[in-house]
């Protein structure tokens, strides 16, 4: 049930892996190859956007989510994360840790093949939309990893977890919510992270400076608000 999860876990921390051995890269190749996957991420931000059917939902969705990740400061709170693994690993092998962790951890978890690949292998046993997954995030880490280092591999292990409570909770998911329902959500997850995706990308090109670790809390209001406004 959990090879999907599995195997994105390892194949971030492959492609990470493979991406340190590629740090020698000059400095202006480092930053192009930066900017056309920032380009690449803000494209795939669109298309999910795009499908939005209610795109008021996804204003409310983020505007409600990012209040409550500036409440409990939850970018501030992976960042610490990231600076004590930087003490713990060292600058010199930690690079820009914490930058790293954060961007990657939204990068891996955001969209709805995370959630379409857990409820698909927590219902049916197929792994098939995760096994995909993993295929793009291997070669996404490689990229990532030459230019925010280690932090990346690590950000594979909270999208293991991420997709594994996924699974777990996805039996008792299908008895509570009707699966026209679930088809909503997965839209409104979708689009909502791709706004995220979005300002990943323009953080990125160095557009913005956008707190984005606070907006995931984003991709629960969508779900929620989804449901809500079903049932009522």
């Amino acid at each position: 049930m959990f090879m999907g999860a599995v195997a994105n876990g390892l194949a971030i921390v492959i492609g990470g892996l493979l991406g340190l051995i590629f740090t020698f890269i000059p400095e202006p190749i480092k930053d192009s190859i930066m900017k056309i996957q920032a380009l690449v991420i803000m494209t795939l931000g669109i298309q999910m956007v795009v499908q939005a059917e209610d795109i008021i939902v996804t204003l409310l969705s983020l505007i409600i989510g990012v209040v409550i990740g500036e409440v409990i400061r939850l970018e501030e709170q992976l960042n610490r994360f990231g600076h004590w693994m930087e003490f713990k690993l060292g600058d010199k092998h930690a690079g820009n840790l914490s930058q790293g962790f954060v961007s990657g951890t939204l990068v891996f978890i955001v969209g709805a093949m995370a959630i379409v690949g857990g409820l698909d292998a927590g219902l049916r046993g197929s792994n098939e939309v995760l096994y995909t997954k993993s295929i793009m995030d291997f070669f996404i880490a490689i990229v990532m990893t030459t230019t925010y280092g280690l932090g990346v591999i690590i950000s594979g292990v909270p999208a293991f977890l991420y997709e594994s409570g996924i699974i777990v909770s996805a039996s008792q998911i299908a008895r509570l919510i009707p699966e026209y329902i679930l088809d909503q959500m997965i839209l409104q997850v979708s689009a909502t992270g791709g706004v995220i995706l979005l300002a990943i990308g323009l953080n990125m090109l160095n557009v913005t400076q956008m707190r984005v670790g606070n907006m995931i809390p984003a991709i629960f209001t969508a779900m929620a608000m989804v449901y809500l406004l079903n049932i009522f």
